[in-house]
């Protein structure tokens, strides 16, 4: 236990995801099962981010991102193995990137 390499996702949620708080509650989720990464407003509306940790605490937070806080409504969910075209390496915390 403890030797499994963590699992990197990247994901982006689309629908009314900007504006309802959706980035603090994801930060603030993924606290909580312990997953690091980042997350950021893209100008197309939707919201991506790259998720670091357990593949059990990765998918807990895949599930809670296809819902999303009290105000959005998440239509679609897309999610691939993280390619590393983004800020990389290993992460701790979870940081709020700028809008792109």
């Amino acid at each position: 236990m403890g030797t499994e390499a963590p699992q990197r996702r990247q994901v982006r949620a689309y629908g009314r995801v900007q504006g309802v708080g959706f980035r603090q509650a994801l930060r603030e989720e993924a606290a909580n099962l312990q997953v690091t990464g980042w997350v950021r407003n893209r100008s197309d509306g939707s919201v991506e981010a790259m998720l670091q940790g357990s593949a059990e605490a990765v998918d807990a937070l895949l599930a809670w991102i296809r819902v999303g806080p009290p105000g959005a409504s998440v239509e679609r969910v897309d999610v691939a193995p993280d390619a590393g075209e983004h800020p990389g390496g290993e992460h701790h915390g979870f940081a709020h990137l700028p809008t792109e």
